[in-house]
């Protein structure tokens, strides 16, 4: 397929707000695309690899701009001079395109195949001579690029396609192209095979050869699950409301995520909730479930827990959260910030899925082949009641233990990937804390100068997240101490977007906990909130923008308050 064909539904899907009219749009499109141009699918997301695969494309918008500069003959300073203008470097690499200097320019059309190797070759680049031969990679794309096409290959590279499209709106479009008498029941299908296979492009392939190849969709073991997501619920009676009675009453880890995997192979991995793969971080952990778990294959849901080896003390998650992307000096890390798996579900075992098992009866399994070793790895603790007075006396439990709090879980549930859908709610002290994605930030003066020092909070609203306030406190000026200026701002220095004066505006990719005082109307952030006394209690390189807190929730928080 030629790339021109994509540009141009790109601009189609750009020029509607309406979601119906794109997935219309999208619908016809799919209809005409062939099995062998399924990974198109990712390149709609703004993606050159399926969600399971976290490698990303990862050019900053400086190497961006020195590739356009390079493909059209211009200066970078000319580039950076209309950025500031238009603030989308699409439209810049659009309008340089159209009067590219005669040396710049190349005669054959390029193909959406062509794009994507280009692409996937970027991540693997490294060591000397990395960012020139990244420049003639892009530089070889944007000097064949037409004007339309230069505008979707620039915010592609930068992670910023603008045409409002999501996983579920491509659901829908392969509903309705695929099958038009069958919509609801294949929505349904659609989405149950996007949750076991985390691969857009290999459920339209699925797709297109019908209802029951889609069926078929099966857990790959080895390759990294969305894990199920809990709700909340301010007191035990509205959770036995939703949950239902009897129910599974376990702790609340304050821990990390891990959904643990062992092949046919017997190799073990190790993947977080935002589907990275950590098995290096935690060698420890690949030790306890092979001498602990009794399976060929399995696919465990778990928390790893810190403690202090001393005193053997739980930790809070700050102290083992350093853990998760250090690529060196892992045995110290390890004999320094120890950690203890609790496991709680079982997904996949010896060559059978678990997920439409009912919830009593995948924990009931889980321990039989599990081995409970203290400080290694052991099954989450747990009660099974619908008594409101034994779940309070267990919740204070966890709590005396330094846990959050508890879980409470519907005994006949299935397991969802990836969803809320109320199978669990999560029940923690009145303390008001979020969890929000910074999508903005100020320079500091005087001792903080060259750091970011303050930072806007978003919250999520559909596709977008919305402002909620501003947060300095909970950072710390010494690395040793917890989540420091210097460590933030050099996690968000790559993901600047704009500048003017000392404030700039963030990609939101970064994830911090916050506690609050109470929430306010606001009609400074766009939200039409605000945060009193927000202070940072965490980074969370465990979770992902999509996990953050919801303007809907904040609005009902809101009320409750009031109340």
């Amino acid at each position: 397929m030629k790339y021109r064909q994509l540009a141009e539904l790109y601009n189609s899907l750009e020029s509607t707000t309406k979601r119906l009219k794109k997935t219309e749009i999208l619908s016809e499109f799919l209809k005409k695309i062939p099995e062998e141009d399924k990974d198109v699918l990712y390149l709609l997301l703004g993606r050159v690899f399926p969600e399971y695969d976290k490698r990303e494309i990862g050019i900053s918008n400086q190497l961006t701009i020195k590739a356009i500069a390079k493909a059209t003959g211009e200066s970078s300073e000319e580039v950076v001079k209309k950025w500031k203008s238009v603030g989308d470097l699409g439209k810049v690499a659009e309008e340089l395109a159209k009067h590219k200097k005669q040396s710049t320019l190349h005669s054959h059309e390029i193909d959406t195949k062509h794009v994507i190797t280009n692409l996937r070759k970027l991540p693997a680049l490294e060591g000397k001579g990395t960012v020139d031969k990244k420049i003639s990679l892009i530089t070889e794309l944007l000097g064949a690029a037409t004007p339309l096409e230069a505008l979707y290959l620039a915010r592609t590279l930068i992670g910023d396609l603008r045409i409002g499209i999501k996983e579920s709106t491509i659901r829908d479009a392969m509903a309705d192209a695929f099958f038009h008498e069958d919509k609801k029941e294949a929505v349904t299908k659609i989405a149950s095979a996007l949750e076991t296979t985390n691969d857009i492009g290999e459920v339209f392939e699925s797709a297109k050869k019908g209802l029951k190849e889609l069926e078929s969709s099966k857990i790959s073991v080895g390759k990294p699950l969305k894990v199920m997501l809990a709700q909340k619920a301010k007191t035990i009676a509205e959770g036995f409301k939703i949950v239902g009675k009897p129910a599974a009453i376990e702790y609340k880890y304050d821990g990390f995520r891990m959904l643990i995997n062992k092949d046919e192979k017997g190799k073990i991995s190790i993947f977080t909730r935002r589907l990275e793969n950590v098995t290096k971080q935690f060698p420890e952990v690949e030790k306890y479930v092979e001498k602990n778990i009794k399976a060929k294959t399995f696919i465990i849901d778990a928390e790893a827990v810190g403690y202090d080896g001393k005193t053997k003390i739980y930790q809070p998650f700050q102290s083992i959260s350093q853990r998760i992307k250090r690529k060196y000096d892992i045995e110290k890390m390890q004999r320094d910030y120890p950690v203890e798996l609790n496991v709680f579900d079982i997904l996949y075992h010896d060559e059978k899925s678990l997920l439409k098992e009912p919830f009593k009866e995948r924990s009931k399994f889980l321990r039989k082949i599990l081995k409970s070793e203290k400080w290694k790895i052991v099954a989450a603790k747990q009660i099974i009641t619908g008594d409101e007075k034994k779940t309070e006396a267990f919740y204070h439990e966890a709590l005396k233990n330094n846990q959050e709090g508890v879980m409470m879980k519907n005994l006949e549930a299935e397991y969802k990937p990836g969803s809320r859908v109320g199978y669990m709610i999560k029940i923690k002290p009145e303390e008001r804390d979020y969890d929000l994605v910074i999508i903005g930030a100020e320079y500091g003066t005087g001792k903080r100068a060259g750091w970011m020092s303050s930072f806007t909070l978003g919250c999520k609203h559909g596709k977008e997240f919305l402002e909620i306030g501003k947060v300095g406190t909970g950072i710390k000026e010494k690395a040793d101490q917890g989540t420091s200026f210097a460590e933030l701002t050099k996690k968000l220095k790559p993901l600047i977007t704009s500048e003017k004066g000392r404030e700039v505006k963030i990609k939101p990719k970064v994830v911090i906990s916050i506690t609050y005082q109470e929430i306010q109307k606001s009609p400074t952030y766009n939200s039409g909130f605000a945060l009193r006394f927000p202070r940072v209690t965490a980074l969370r390189p465990d979770r992902s923008p999509s996990d953050v807190e919801t303007l809907e929730q904040i609005k009902k928080d809101y009320q409750k308050q009031g109340r």
